[in-house]
């Protein structure tokens, strides 16, 4: 199927779903920024609007995705990790989580989580495996480890370790106790020797970032909670943060310079590991 054909049948099954297509929605300005084709225009003038004010969110975009990719492949070539817990996994794009994975262990097990019908009917058609491995979507929400875990289990072996991602999502949780309180719990789940990444927005003072956050807040889409490296830190909390900590994405582990310049601001980034 071609990229075109996917596009349409995509959004045959938007209005099929009842997803309202004149009211912009986050993954897809997300999808937007990073150059994806699904979205649409009233996705477009937002994430637009968002950019004149902010350029540099198409960086932090970037800045993410290329974190993602990154320490994916750490945790499949140099930890030796081949099951993946992608939660809150948004819109495909180029190197998801299991594509990263399954090139360097065509066994690699993966499982994303959203609760966003969208996202999933997205997943849907343009979300597959290799043979040796396996590609699932659980429907839960951030609020309710309870469910993803139990989702997980369908798929990947809970008594064997697991890679934990939350990329640019957990500051949809509004409350910092609670964030943190999700993390921990579904850490409490996985065998030591599992790993955490995260990835997300740092609250680096900035009157153009703030603006640009509070229009696109105000704009219908979900609010986005940006902390600092020390709330951040939360998430580690009982965990082995690995070298060289948390540090603005482009820092962590760096290859070539994907974003150039370097953004003022950039997402916070870490890895860490549960030991026994």
């Amino acid at each position: 199927m071609s990229s075109d054909e996917e596009f349409f049948s995509i959004a045959e099954q938007d209005h099929a779903a009842g997803i309202d297509r004149s009211v912009p929605h986050s993954a897809r300005i997300w999808n937007y920024w990073l150059g994806g084709k699904d979205n649409f225009p009233v996705d477009r003038a937002a994430g637009d609007q968002y950019v004149q004010t902010f350029p540099g969110i198409i960086a932090v975009a970037q800045l993410t995705r290329h974190f993602l990719k990154r320490s994916v492949q750490f945790l499949a070539e140099d930890v030796g990790i081949r099951q993946f817990l992608d939660v809150g996994t948004g819109l495909p794009t180029v190197d998801n989580t299991h594509e990263v994975a399954q090139r360097i262990a065509p066994d690699a097990r993966v499982v994303y989580v959203d609760n966003d019908p969208l996202v999933l009917l997205h997943a849907d058609v343009l979300l597959t495996s290799t043979p040796q491995g396996a590609t699932e979507y659980v429907e839960a929400d951030m609020h309710d480890p309870h469910a993803i875990l139990d989702g997980a289990a369908r798929t990947l072996n809970l008594s064997e370790p697991i890679a934990l991602t939350f990329m640019g999502v957990l500051g949809h949780i509004q409350d910092d106790q609670e964030a943190a309180a999700t993390v921990a719990h579904l850490m409490d789940g996985l065998v030591p020797g599992s790993h955490l990444a995260v990835a997300d927005g740092a609250n680096t003072i900035s009157t153009e970032f703030t603006e640009a956050q509070r229009t696109y807040d105000e704009g219908g889409s979900v609010p986005y909670k940006l902390r600092s490296v020390d709330q951040i830190r939360q998430f580690f909390s009982g965990l082995e943060l690995l070298p060289p900590g948390i540090v603005p994405c482009l820092d962590w582990r760096p290859e070539v310079a994907s974003v150039d310049p370097a953004p003022a601001i950039q997402p916070l980034a870490g890895i860490a590991r549960k030991n026994p």
